[in-house]
This record gives C-alpha cells, sequence and structure tokens, in this order.
C-alpha cells in the first residue's frame, strides 16, 4: 500500500497530459473484462506523448516509472508476456530516459523503444475474462 502511495504521489509531479494518459492506462486494467487492443491502443497513446517533444521530459518518464513500479495491477492481471515485458521495462528503467540515456537505450526503456515494441504487440490471444 505504502508503495502505491508513493507511486499517485510521484505521478503528480507529471504534466496533466501524461498523468490522463497513465490514468486511461489503469482504466483498462482495472476494468472486469480485459481487452487488449484497448489496452495496447492506450498504452502506444501513452507512449506517443512520451516520445513526443512535449511529453518527453525528466519529470514525465521518473513519474511514470515510478507509478507502474508501485502499482501492482499489471502485475496481476496475468497479461500475456509481451504486455507483461513492456509494463516491467517501464517500471524499470523509462527515468533514465532523460538523466541517463545510455541506460535507457541499453534496457529498451527509452519512450521511442517502447512504443515501436507496443505497436508491435498481438491482441489476438485469449483476452482474461472469455472463460475460454
Amino acid at each position: 500500500m505504502r508503495d502505491k502511495q508513493v507511486a499517485i504521489r510521484r505521478l503528480a509531479e507529471a504534466d496533466p497530459k501524461a498523468r490522463e494518459l497513465v490514468n486511461e492506462v489503469q482504466s483498462v486494467l482495472a476494468s472486469n473484462l480485459l481487452r487488449l487492443e484497448v489496452l495496447k491502443c492506450s498504452l502506444i497513446t501513452l507512449l506517443e506523448y512520451l516520445s513526443s517533444r512535449e511529453g518527453r521530459t525528466d519529470a514525465n518518464c521518473r513519474a511514470v516509472d515510478s507509478f507502474f513500479m508501485g502499482d501492482e495491477r499489471w502485475g496481476e492481471r496475468n497479461l500475456p508476456d509481451p504486455f507483461h515485458d513492456i509494463f516491467t521495462d517501464i517500471a524499470g528503467a523509462l527515468h533514465d530516459t532523460v538523466s541517463a540515456p545510455e541506460i535507457a537505450e541499453n534496457f529498451d526503456s527509452t519512450p521511442e523503444q517502447l512504443l515501436k515494441r507496443a505497436r508491435e504487440l498481438s491482441t489476438e490471444q485469449v483476452n482474461e475474462g472469455d472463460g475460454e
């Protein structure tokens, strides 16, 4: 619980657009029926913003990294490995994007690298909650 409070407090350091986009990803993850295509779309939108000139700030990258590190929802949803791997990398080295870009690049965790991977995600797997 303490980690989640820290994550929420850290997210407040991001700009309003980044917070809005993180909340959209979280809404998809919190829904009873997880639809991978909707999750992919919301993730791409967030990463497009973090890749943009306006959104690619140290505060945004650190806040988004910290939020997903402290929020366990994505880890509890039994996501397909490629989705899980992207969230793991967001929560791992995205925070280094501006201050230590070589580290973020080494871990495939720059917004641009994550965006490329998100665009390649397959949503053709059975969605959680489909009963199949």
